[in-house]
């Protein structure tokens, strides 16, 4: 469903486990990591959707997590130009979600990423908290941290890790020839 602004709603999913790592899954066929992500149908709640998506990206059940908390607004991120598909009616601008946080009560083994036909993610990894910041597409940045920072009091009452700064790009340069 796309709002009269242009916002597809849709929920987002951050799963930790008892280490308080997050799940960060890599987009089917692409060199792109995100968290568990999806619409909500006309018919469904925030809370519905999100464990829809959870069922079919991630292969979880209701029994397998525990809700910690979600945001407590909307949060929107716009799509680049290049992205918004003009041809489409309603025309969608971008993205507008309730984030949750959610701790997993199963062993790895459960996770299955192939319950449905096209499945979102082809692998996945634990990371540190604030990983995903550095690895995010950069148009869901700020999304991502809007919901980092407000989650992370759910699972660090004491108060959330420390941010790094990203590393430095690697690049690679051409030997200097030497002077003759």
């Amino acid at each position: 469903m796309i709002d009269p602004d242009g916002f597809r709603r849709n929920v987002g999913i951050i799963l930790t486990n008892p280490e308080r790592h997050l799940f960060w899954g890599r987009r089917a066929g692409q060199n792109a990591w995100q968290f568990p992500q999806g619409g909500i149908k006309a018919e469904e709640t925030p809370r519905q959707a999100m464990f829809r998506e959870l069922q079919e990206e991630v292969g979880l059940s209701p029994h397998q997590v525990t809700l910690l908390g979600s945001t407590k607004r909307w949060l929107r991120y716009r799509l680049p130009e290049r992205f918004i598909r003009y041809h489409c009616d309603p025309i969608c601008i971008g993205q507008k979600q309730v984030w949750f946080m959610l701790r997993v009560n199963c062993g790895e083994d459960a996770f299955r990423l192939d319950t449905c036909d096209r499945p979102e993610f082809d692998t996945w990894r634990w990371v540190g908290y604030w990983q995903p910041l550095h690895e995010v597409i950069y148009f869901k940045r700020r999304v991502y941290q809007q919901a980092l920072e407000e989650l992370a009091p759910l699972i660090y009452p004491e108060g959330p890790p420390v941010r790094r700064a990203p590393p430095p790009e690697r690049r690679r340069t051409m030997p200097r020839r030497g002077r003759d």
